[in-house]
């Protein structure tokens, strides 16, 4: 009988979409009743705040292994942790592998695949979200940063492994490349892992021949947290176009930019990353307001005119466009990523790394704009009730394929 749920999540405070999930996955089994533990890398003062109280938090306080001012010990628990498999394991002792499920969501920035090897050596039922594409892809997006192009190659294959696909230099490609040699070699976690969740028909068409021995794997989708935008806005016309998320190469953010400077349309841009200071000095007419928290970001929300999501890589399932839509916004869409799969309205869907299509998809959507509001689902008590499900099932050994 299942007792326990143990989340395994690099951060224990919404950094990203993942950590997100993490964090809603654990309030939502511990209101139903469940003794859940949170195994993380790194804390902040949002903790307490964002995981419910009984919820018991056990952390290694490394943070981010590649920011460490260590930089020989980061290199070193970026690609293996030691320490996080000793606490980990020192967790899993006082647990009962009958009455307990590891549920793992981010495990590549602070903790490493060590936290596999824990959880398989001692025989417990492991369960992976699958939130990008880690298993497989060195880089985790089969993304070609230097092309700006989804990547086709086969993943550590020669050709792969020569070829210079990091965002960076090519120095973070070796380091990622030893680190999934390891993962997948040493750990075994491809092969070794026996229950999987994934978000998209697109994602699972790209890794599903990557796990030989699946005993259970389905679709289940993240869940959202969304309210309803105020009736009162209901029939205001929107302000902006708006971008929420990383501002990273491959979430086509330099599409975006590009597509509303030439337009010269009111745009606004909320999020944070490595393109922050070059697109903000470049693009004088965008508003670029930085990272927001949650409420915030409904209020941006709620002034916008659509949102816009540029993304150039597969995604699996990106919770803005989920969110967006649920609130009433309508999503502009590249179609590279698996967003598509997940609006009901697929009517501004564009070629995703064009400028030019952007601009024409847009240039229509200002002449049928209107301000219909799509009612938000109860994917929150859905999602609760399916993982449940899949735990159950994992618990009997039950093999299936979804």
């Amino acid at each position: 009988m299942l007792k326990n749920v143990v989340i395994v999540n690099d951060f224990a405070y919404i950094q990203g979409g993942a950590s997100k999930v993490a964090i809603d996955t654990a309030n939502v089994l511990s209101r139903k009743g469940l003794r859940v533990l949170f195994f993380t890398g790194d804390m902040n003062l949002t903790t307490k705040k964002v995981l419910d109280k009984n919820i018991e938090i056990i952390s290694t306080n490394q943070g981010e292994a590649l920011r460490d001012s260590n930089k020989l010990r980061g290199i070193k628990n970026g690609l293996y942790n030691g320490k996080a498999k000793r606490q980990f394991k020192k967790v899993l002792n006082e647990l009962n592998p009958e009455e307990t499920i590891i549920h793992v969501h981010g495990w590549t920035k602070c903790l490493s695949s060590s936290v596999f090897k824990a959880a398989f050596n001692m025989k417990f039922k492991t369960v992976l979200t699958l939130h990008d594409y880690f298993t497989a892809c060195p880089n985790g997006g089969f993304f070609n940063y230097k092309r700006n192009k989804i990547c086709h190659l086969c993943p550590m294959s020669m050709k792969c492994v020569s070829t210079n696909c990091d965002s960076r230099n090519y120095g973070f490609k070796v380091f990622r490349v030893v680190r999934q040699l390891i993962q997948n070699k040493i750990v075994g976690l491809p092969r070794k892992i026996r229950y999987v969740i994934y978000l998209s028909d697109l994602q699972w068409s790209v890794l599903s021949s990557n796990f030989k021995k699946l005993l259970k794997a389905q679709k289940l989708l993240n869940p959202i947290t969304s309210q309803p935008l105020d009736k009162k806005n209901k029939s205001n016309k929107g302000k902006y176009y708006l971008y929420v998320g990383r501002l990273s190469q491959e979430k086509g953010i330099k599409v975006f930019c590009e597509g509303f400077s030439q337009l010269g349309l009111p745009a606004v841009v909320v999020g944070d990353g490595p393109l922050l200071e070059e697109l903000s000095k470049k693009y004088k007419t965008i508003d670029f307001v930085g990272w927001k928290n949650s409420s915030d970001i409904k209020k941006y929300m709620q002034e916008a005119k659509a949102l816009v999501f540029p993304s150039l890589w597969y995604e699996a399932q990106p919770l803005v466009p989920i969110e967006a839509e649920s609130v009433g916004l309508t999503c502009i869409l590249s179609d590279k990523s698996s967003a598509k799969e997940f609006v009901k309205n697929k009517d501004y869907v564009y070629d995703g790394d064009n400028v030019e299509c952007l601009k024409g998809v847009v240039d229509r959507f200002e002449f049928c704009y209107n301000n219909v509001r799509v009612e938000p689902r109860k994917m929150q008590d859905n999602y609760c009730k399916e993982l449940m499900k899949f735990y159950e099932g994992c618990m009997k050994g039950q093999n299936e394929i979804w």
